[in-house]
């Protein structure tokens, strides 16, 4: 076997370093999440049990925590359908160029350069000023979807860009409307890239923090009420916290690679047959 050349020794050295940049810290906060009862929020431990996780059950030790997670879940999902729906629809109506296209592109990109918390300031002054309530369902979903709409519209538009149109040409050739074409044969083409759609979307408003900041009204979500909690709250109760988001955020991704895994098996599954049948 070749000897390999020292670069590729250094690339992969600092190929791990990097890898433990991205991942120490959450891993640290696992680690100390585990702190023995008499422990701190440094090491070294002082023992090891699941003291601080039951303490973050008990009502009286985090505050609202438990309501600012069921709105944060809440305004995730309502995030969610808007950006994939909108998404879709935008990467359909940019099939074809239009008056302004161009311009109007660039407007959706830009919200993407603007400072997060300027977004956040400027809705909730919008809100307040137009006599409207600042609460996280209205104002906070509003500056939410400036950040989530830009992603899942770049990827739709991509989608669509190597979309081959020959399969909607061969529906409408056998007789399928325009609806039953998009409901038969575009969507579930498209179904994968729509599920990373709503996996970009529900990610991104679950822990977006300065565009919710000003625009939740006095109703915090949970990367809110994480952020109250690092200042009233010194002990390791807060990691405990940490290492259970970081969880429930990674049970998410896995229900979504399980449900295109799923997809894909059904695609592959009504190919097989389909071929069986022209046999």
């Amino acid at each position: 076997m070749e000897p390999r050349p020292r670069s590729f020794y250094v690339l992969s050295a600092f190929f791990g370093l990097f890898i433990l940049f991205l991942y120490g810290p959450t891993i640290t906060i696992g680690i100390l999440s585990f702190q023995g009862e008499g422990g701190g929020l440094t090491f070294p431990m002082r023992g090891v049990s699941l003291y601080w996780f039951y303490d973050l059950f008990e009502q009286q030790a985090v505050g609202d925590i438990w309501g600012s997670f069921r709105r944060s879940f809440v305004l995730g999902l309502m995030v969610m359908v808007v950006t994939v729906v909108v998404s879709v629809m935008g990467g359909l109506a940019f099939r074809r160029k239009f008056p302004g296209s161009n311009i109007l592109f660039y407007l959706i990109i830009t919200s993407l350069v603007i400072p997060s918390i300027l977004i956040s300031l400027g809705v909730g002054l919008l809100f307040s000023q137009s006599g409207l309530d600042v609460h996280w369902s209205t104002s906070g979903f509003g500056s939410q979807l400036t950040w989530t709409l830009p992603f899942g519209l770049l990827i739709m538009f991509a989608v669509f860009n190597r979309f081959d149109k020959s399969y909607e040409e061969a529906a409408r050739d056998l007789g399928a409307t325009p609806w039953q074409t998009l409901r038969h044969v575009v969507l579930p083409i498209i179904a994968p890239s729509l599920i990373g759609v709503a996996l970009f979307g529900f990610t991104l408003s679950y822990d977006e923090f300065a565009r919710t900041l000003l625009t939740s009204g006095s109703y915090n979500t949970l990367p809110l009420e994480i952020y109250g909690m690092t200042t009233n709250v010194t002990s390791p109760v807060l990691y405990a916290l940490g290492t259970l988001t970081t969880v429930f955020s990674l049970i998410i991704i896995g229900v979504f690679l399980c449900v295109v895994l799923i997809t894909n098996r059904r695609r592959a599954q009504q190919g097989s047959d389909a071929g069986k049948g022209d046999v």
